[in-house]
Protein backbone atom coordinates (compact mmCIF):
# COMPACT_ATOMS: atom_id res chain seq x y z
CA UNK A 1 0.00 0.00 0.00
CA UNK A 2 1.32 3.57 -1.24
CA UNK A 3 0.78 5.86 2.37
CA UNK A 4 -1.19 8.98 2.22
CA UNK A 5 2.29 10.67 3.38
CA UNK A 6 4.48 9.05 1.18
CA UNK A 7 3.43 11.76 -1.74
CA UNK A 8 4.87 14.42 0.75
CA UNK A 9 8.01 13.28 2.27
CA UNK A 10 10.16 14.83 0.13
CA UNK A 11 12.01 18.60 0.91
CA UNK A 12 10.57 19.46 -2.69
CA UNK A 13 6.97 19.49 -1.68
CA UNK A 14 7.95 21.31 1.89
CA UNK A 15 9.83 23.88 0.10
CA UNK A 16 6.35 23.79 -2.39
CA UNK A 17 4.50 24.91 0.52
CA UNK A 18 6.58 27.13 1.91
CA UNK A 19 6.37 29.19 -0.98
CA UNK A 20 2.92 29.26 -1.69
CA UNK A 21 1.93 30.07 1.76
CA UNK A 22 4.92 32.43 2.05
CA UNK A 23 4.59 33.86 -1.40
CA UNK A 24 0.91 34.47 -0.97
CA UNK A 25 0.71 36.08 2.33
CA UNK A 26 -2.23 33.46 2.99
CA UNK A 27 -3.19 32.31 6.71
CA UNK A 28 -1.53 34.77 8.93
CA UNK A 29 -4.44 35.47 11.21
CA UNK A 30 -6.62 32.71 13.23
CA UNK A 31 -9.81 33.65 10.98
CA UNK A 32 -7.83 32.98 8.21
CA UNK A 33 -6.49 29.68 9.78
CA UNK A 34 -10.40 28.55 10.63
CA UNK A 35 -11.71 29.39 6.94
CA UNK A 36 -8.35 27.23 5.39
CA UNK A 37 -9.09 24.23 8.41
CA UNK A 38 -13.04 24.53 7.10
CA UNK A 39 -12.06 23.94 3.59
CA UNK A 40 -9.80 21.15 4.13
CA UNK A 41 -12.69 19.68 5.84
CA UNK A 42 -15.04 19.91 2.78
CA UNK A 43 -13.09 18.83 0.42
CA UNK A 44 -12.69 14.60 2.07
CA UNK A 45 -12.38 13.52 -1.16
CA UNK A 46 -8.67 15.05 -0.80
CA UNK A 47 -6.00 13.96 1.09
CA UNK A 48 -5.31 16.82 3.62
CA UNK A 49 -2.58 18.29 2.04
CA UNK A 50 -4.00 18.63 -1.88
CA UNK A 51 -7.08 20.15 -0.03
CA UNK A 52 -4.81 22.86 1.02
CA UNK A 53 -3.08 23.28 -2.44
CA UNK A 54 -6.65 23.21 -3.93
CA UNK A 55 -7.73 26.11 -1.38
CA UNK A 56 -4.26 28.25 -2.31
CA UNK A 57 -4.78 28.21 -5.79
CA UNK A 58 -8.83 28.71 -5.96
CA UNK A 59 -10.32 29.97 -2.46
CA UNK A 60 -13.99 29.44 -1.98
CA UNK A 61 -13.87 26.29 -3.99
CA UNK A 62 -17.03 23.85 -3.49
CA UNK A 63 -16.34 21.01 -5.10
CA UNK A 64 -13.33 19.40 -6.91
CA UNK A 65 -12.75 15.57 -8.18
CA UNK A 66 -10.88 14.54 -11.36
CA UNK A 67 -11.82 14.21 -14.92
CA UNK A 68 -12.15 10.15 -14.50
CA UNK A 69 -14.33 10.46 -11.42
CA UNK A 70 -16.88 13.41 -12.80
CA UNK A 71 -17.47 11.22 -15.49
CA UNK A 72 -18.16 7.96 -13.75
CA UNK A 73 -19.76 9.08 -10.70
CA UNK A 74 -21.56 11.98 -11.88
CA UNK A 75 -22.10 11.76 -15.63
CA UNK A 76 -20.01 15.48 -15.74
CA UNK A 77 -16.68 16.48 -17.85
CA UNK A 78 -14.80 19.09 -17.39
CA UNK A 79 -15.96 22.36 -20.03
CA UNK A 80 -13.59 23.08 -23.24
CA UNK A 81 -12.15 25.93 -21.86
CA UNK A 82 -11.53 24.38 -18.11
CA UNK A 83 -8.55 25.43 -16.30
CA UNK A 84 -7.43 22.76 -14.83
CA UNK A 85 -5.72 22.67 -10.58
CA UNK A 86 -3.09 20.82 -9.86
CA UNK A 87 -2.32 17.91 -6.74
CA UNK A 88 0.27 15.88 -5.96
CA UNK A 89 -0.52 12.37 -6.85
CA UNK A 90 1.35 8.80 -6.61
CA UNK A 91 1.80 7.97 -10.26
CA UNK A 92 3.74 11.18 -11.26
CA UNK A 93 4.26 14.46 -9.96
CA UNK A 94 0.75 15.66 -10.44
CA UNK A 95 -2.38 15.17 -11.24
CA UNK A 96 -5.66 17.49 -12.66
CA UNK A 97 -8.53 18.27 -10.99
CA UNK A 98 -11.93 20.39 -11.65
CA UNK A 99 -13.33 22.54 -10.23
CA UNK A 100 -17.87 21.67 -9.67
CA UNK A 101 -18.19 25.13 -12.05
CA UNK A 102 -15.56 24.03 -14.47
CA UNK A 103 -17.87 20.95 -15.39
CA UNK A 104 -20.75 20.32 -17.06
CA UNK A 105 -23.58 17.32 -17.70
CA UNK A 106 -26.20 16.02 -15.48
CA UNK A 107 -27.11 17.55 -12.06
CA UNK A 108 -25.53 16.78 -9.06
CA UNK A 109 -28.13 14.79 -6.95
CA UNK A 110 -29.01 16.59 -3.46
CA UNK A 111 -27.05 14.81 -1.56
CA UNK A 112 -23.89 13.85 -2.88
CA UNK A 113 -22.25 11.30 -1.00
CA UNK A 114 -19.04 10.69 -2.54
CA UNK A 115 -17.86 14.18 -1.05
CA UNK A 116 -19.50 13.19 2.33
CA UNK A 117 -18.08 11.74 5.26
CA UNK A 118 -18.50 8.21 6.08
CA UNK A 119 -21.17 8.04 8.84
CA UNK A 120 -20.62 7.78 12.58
CA UNK A 121 -18.67 6.16 14.22
CA UNK A 122 -19.58 2.91 16.21
CA UNK A 123 -18.21 1.01 18.93
CA UNK A 124 -17.33 -1.84 15.96
CA UNK A 125 -15.73 0.91 14.21
CA UNK A 126 -13.71 1.83 17.43
CA UNK A 127 -12.30 -1.96 17.56
CA UNK A 128 -11.51 -1.82 13.87
CA UNK A 129 -9.50 1.89 14.83
CA UNK A 130 -7.61 0.09 17.42
CA UNK A 131 -6.80 -2.97 15.76
CA UNK A 132 -5.33 -1.39 13.01
CA UNK A 133 -3.13 1.11 15.35
CA UNK A 134 -1.79 -2.07 16.92
CA UNK A 135 -0.64 -2.98 13.76
CA UNK A 136 1.78 -0.19 14.01
CA UNK A 137 2.99 -0.55 17.89
CA UNK A 138 0.54 2.09 19.08
CA UNK A 139 -1.55 -0.16 21.71
CA UNK A 140 -4.68 0.74 24.09
CA UNK A 141 -6.20 0.14 27.49
CA UNK A 142 -9.71 1.29 28.71
CA UNK A 143 -10.17 3.13 32.08
CA UNK A 144 -13.41 3.34 34.31
CA UNK A 145 -12.64 7.53 34.27
CA UNK A 146 -15.07 10.25 35.10
CA UNK A 147 -16.45 12.10 31.98
CA UNK A 148 -13.90 14.85 32.36
CA UNK A 149 -11.45 12.30 31.98
CA UNK A 150 -10.96 11.29 27.90
CA UNK A 151 -7.25 9.69 27.43
CA UNK A 152 -3.64 10.21 27.13
CA UNK A 153 -0.80 8.58 25.30
CA UNK A 154 3.08 7.57 25.96
CA UNK A 155 6.20 6.22 24.64
CA UNK A 156 6.43 2.44 26.35
CA UNK A 157 9.34 1.25 24.28
CA UNK A 158 11.47 4.24 22.39
CA UNK A 159 11.67 4.20 18.49
CA UNK A 160 15.87 2.73 18.00
CA UNK A 161 18.02 4.90 17.12
CA UNK A 162 19.29 5.37 13.58
CA UNK A 163 22.86 4.28 14.34
CA UNK A 164 20.89 0.73 15.32
CA UNK A 165 18.50 -0.02 13.13
CA UNK A 166 20.72 -2.81 11.88
CA UNK A 167 20.82 -4.61 15.09
CA UNK A 168 18.49 -6.94 14.93
CA UNK A 169 18.49 -6.39 19.14
CA UNK A 170 16.84 -3.26 18.67
CA UNK A 171 12.74 -3.35 19.55
CA UNK A 172 10.71 -1.47 17.47
CA UNK A 173 8.49 1.54 18.94
CA UNK A 174 5.81 1.16 21.32
CA UNK A 175 3.17 3.30 22.44
CA UNK A 176 -0.06 3.19 25.14
CA UNK A 177 -3.12 5.34 24.83
CA UNK A 178 -5.78 5.17 26.95
CA UNK A 179 -9.32 5.73 26.48
CA UNK A 180 -12.53 6.50 29.04
CA UNK A 181 -14.66 3.34 28.62
CA UNK A 182 -17.38 5.42 30.02
CA UNK A 183 -17.11 8.05 26.78
CA UNK A 184 -19.25 7.54 23.66
CA UNK A 185 -17.48 5.98 20.75
CA UNK A 186 -17.87 9.43 18.39
CA UNK A 187 -16.26 10.81 21.81
CA UNK A 188 -13.58 8.00 22.07
CA UNK A 189 -12.91 8.64 18.56
CA UNK A 190 -12.43 12.87 19.06
CA UNK A 191 -9.85 11.39 21.98
CA UNK A 192 -8.26 9.06 19.33
CA UNK A 193 -7.71 12.12 17.41
CA UNK A 194 -6.47 14.29 20.01
CA UNK A 195 -3.64 11.83 21.06
CA UNK A 196 -3.01 10.50 17.90
CA UNK A 197 -2.11 14.26 17.05
CA UNK A 198 0.34 14.30 19.86
CA UNK A 199 2.37 11.00 18.27
CA UNK A 200 2.30 11.92 14.52
CA UNK A 201 3.10 15.99 14.95
CA UNK A 202 6.54 14.83 17.06
CA UNK A 203 5.03 15.95 20.58
CA UNK A 204 6.31 12.71 21.88
CA UNK A 205 9.67 12.36 19.52
CA UNK A 206 10.34 11.69 16.48
CA UNK A 207 9.99 7.98 14.91
CA UNK A 208 11.51 6.69 11.63
CA UNK A 209 9.34 3.92 11.38
CA UNK A 210 6.38 5.63 11.50
CA UNK A 211 7.05 8.68 9.36
CA UNK A 212 7.35 10.79 12.41
CA UNK A 213 9.79 13.69 12.14
CA UNK A 214 12.41 15.32 14.75
CA UNK A 215 11.23 18.69 15.76
CA UNK A 216 11.59 21.94 17.30
CA UNK A 217 11.10 22.59 21.12
CA UNK A 218 7.71 23.86 21.02
CA UNK A 219 5.24 25.86 23.93
CA UNK A 220 2.40 23.62 26.03
CA UNK A 221 0.19 26.45 23.95
CA UNK A 222 2.04 25.58 20.56
CA UNK A 223 1.43 22.18 21.01
CA UNK A 224 -2.26 22.01 22.06
CA UNK A 225 -2.96 24.41 19.00
CA UNK A 226 -1.59 21.87 16.87
CA UNK A 227 -3.07 18.52 18.48
CA UNK A 228 -6.69 20.92 18.50
CA UNK A 229 -6.07 21.38 14.96
CA UNK A 230 -5.81 17.56 14.24
CA UNK A 231 -8.52 16.19 15.87
CA UNK A 232 -10.70 18.79 14.43
CA UNK A 233 -9.50 18.06 11.02
CA UNK A 234 -9.66 14.25 11.57
CA UNK A 235 -13.01 14.06 13.37
CA UNK A 236 -14.94 16.33 10.91
CA UNK A 237 -13.53 14.76 7.97
CA UNK A 238 -14.95 11.85 9.28
CA UNK A 239 -18.67 13.09 10.54
CA UNK A 240 -17.50 13.69 14.22
CA UNK A 241 -17.79 16.86 16.39
CA UNK A 242 -15.65 17.34 18.91
CA UNK A 243 -14.63 20.09 21.47
CA UNK A 244 -11.64 21.37 19.48
CA UNK A 245 -14.14 23.43 17.58
CA UNK A 246 -14.96 25.23 20.58
CA UNK A 247 -10.97 25.32 21.65
CA UNK A 248 -10.66 27.02 17.92
CA UNK A 249 -13.43 28.96 17.78
CA UNK A 250 -11.92 30.83 21.40
CA UNK A 251 -8.80 31.20 19.49
CA UNK A 252 -10.40 32.98 16.80
CA UNK A 253 -11.84 35.16 18.35
CA UNK A 254 -9.04 36.55 19.46
CA UNK A 255 -7.81 37.27 16.12
CA UNK A 256 -4.31 35.85 16.43
CA UNK A 257 -1.36 35.73 14.42
CA UNK A 258 0.32 32.42 13.69
CA UNK A 259 3.03 32.96 11.84
CA UNK A 260 4.64 29.93 14.10
CA UNK A 261 2.25 27.63 13.12
CA UNK A 262 3.31 24.64 10.92
CA UNK A 263 0.37 24.22 8.98
CA UNK A 264 2.29 21.56 6.72
CA UNK A 265 2.94 19.11 9.23
CA UNK A 266 -0.63 19.45 10.45
CA UNK A 267 -2.69 18.39 7.33
CA UNK A 268 0.39 15.95 6.89
CA UNK A 269 -0.23 14.51 9.97
CA UNK A 270 -3.87 13.80 9.72
CA UNK A 271 -3.12 12.34 6.33
CA UNK A 272 -1.21 9.67 8.41
CA UNK A 273 -4.14 8.65 10.98
CA UNK A 274 -6.54 8.64 7.60
CA UNK A 275 -4.15 5.91 6.15
CA UNK A 276 -3.53 4.26 8.91
CA UNK A 277 -7.16 4.16 10.42
CA UNK A 278 -8.39 3.35 6.24
CA UNK A 279 -10.26 5.96 6.62
CA UNK A 280 -9.28 7.08 2.85
CA UNK A 281 -12.20 7.45 0.39
CA UNK A 282 -9.90 10.30 -2.38
CA UNK A 283 -10.73 10.75 -5.72
CA UNK A 284 -9.90 8.10 -8.40
CA UNK A 285 -7.41 8.87 -11.28
CA UNK A 286 -6.82 7.07 -15.13
CA UNK A 287 -3.41 6.44 -14.79
CA UNK A 288 -1.41 8.38 -17.47
CA UNK A 289 -1.08 7.47 -21.19
CA UNK A 290 2.84 6.90 -22.08
CA UNK A 291 3.84 8.38 -25.50
CA UNK A 292 5.82 5.70 -27.25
Amino acid sequence: MLYQQDLFESEAARSLLDQLLDDSRLYRSSADYQKLLDFVVRLRNFAPFNAMLLQIQKPGLSYAASAFDWRERFNRRPKRDARPLLILWPFGPVALVYDVQDTEGDPLPADVSFFQASGEITAERMQRFLLLMERKGIKHQYFDGGDRSAGSIEVTQKPPEKKDKKKKTAKPSEYLMRLNQNHAPNVQFSTLAHELGHLFLGHLGPDERLGIPKRAQMTHAQIELEAESFAYLACRRNGVDCKSQTYLANYVSKNEQIDDLDIYQIVRAVGQMETLLELTAHTRYELPQIKR
